[in-house]
């Protein structure tokens, strides 16, 4: 296996262990986060603030360097606007998110648990992906 592949297997590994150990493969403790009118469950701001800091520090670092640990040159984002495509992608990743209590992250890992909710979600994600392609190459330019 080369370092490339092992450290992204690496990575998700640990990602995933994380979201089990935090609960965040469970949608009934996302929806709980966000039923800021019933039995509010806080927990989840701690794990997104926590994710926050580690990326602050990530970030920081990468800035600071032109190659990664694996010697692949860093392309880090430099757009700062706000545009339509990304309003209403945030609208529909927190609408979805709302609804099915999964993101992206933890939909596979419970998909990997033998969640059945979150084979419903991967399967409406991936759909949505498509949808977005096809309209994508629709688009002139």
């Amino acid at each position: 296996m080369n370092r490339h592949l092992l450290s992204a297997f690496l990575a998700g590994l640990i990602f995933g262990i994380g979201l089990l150990v935090s609960g965040m493969a469970n949608p009934a403790k996302v929806l709980g986060f966000l039923d800021l009118a019933g039995s509010w469950d806080p927990s989840l701001a701690l794990v997104m603030g926590g994710a926050v800091l580690v990326g602050l520090v990530a970030f920081h670092v990468a800035g600071k360097r032109r190659v990664s640990l694996l010697g692949e040159v860093i392309r880090l984002p430099t757009r700062q606007d706000i545009d339509k495509p990304l309003v209403l992608g945030s609208l529909g990743f927190g609408i979805g998110w709302g609804l099915a209590g999964f993101c992206p992250g933890p939909a596979l890992v419970a998909l990997g648990a033998g969640e059945q909710k979150a084979l419903v979600f991967t399967l409406a994600m991936l759909a949505g992906m498509a949808v977005y392609e096809l309209l994508q190459r629709q688009q002139p330019g």
